[in-house]
């Protein structure tokens, strides 16, 4: 994997770096040391964080989602308002981590509802189907 175009690989020392708002979809950071980085906004969706070091990272905003934090150390790291779906935490030490809900948006909330109507109207023609028969 590359940002801004050096090589990153598993294990990376990258204490502190400024990463906000970076695409690393998918990537492996596998035992990586981000202590104290700036991961604000910084999409990690299925990213494989196990066993790295986040301890006093700034996740705010972070996408998370289905990320494997498996044995990582989030201690005193801010995952306020980070999209936490899916994301896998066993063995992960919480202590001092910073957990706040992600704010949901009106854009979420119309989401939700769209999704309600489209598995309501689905239901009904199963449930029409089974009437018919």
């Amino acid at each position: 994997m590359k940002i801004n175009g050096y090589e990153i690989k598993p294990g990376a020392d990258l204490r502190g770096a400024d990463l906000r708002g970076a695409d690393l979809r998918g990537a492996n950071l596998w035992g990586a040391n981000l202590r104290g980085a700036n991961l604000r906004g910084t999409d990690l969706e299925g990213a494989n964080l196990r066993g790295a070091n986040l301890k006093d990272a700034n996740l705010v905003g972070a996408d998370l989602r289905y990320a494997d934090l498996e044995g990582a150390d989030l201690r005193d790291a801010n995952l306020k308002g980070a999209d936490l779906e899916g994301v896998i935490l066993t063995g992960a030490i919480l202590t001092g981590t910073i957990l706040e809900k992600k704010e949901e948006t009106q854009d979420d909330k119309d989401l939700k509802i769209q999704e309600l109507e489209e598995e309501n109207k689905k239901l009904k023609e199963a449930l029409k189907a089974l009437l018919d028969t």
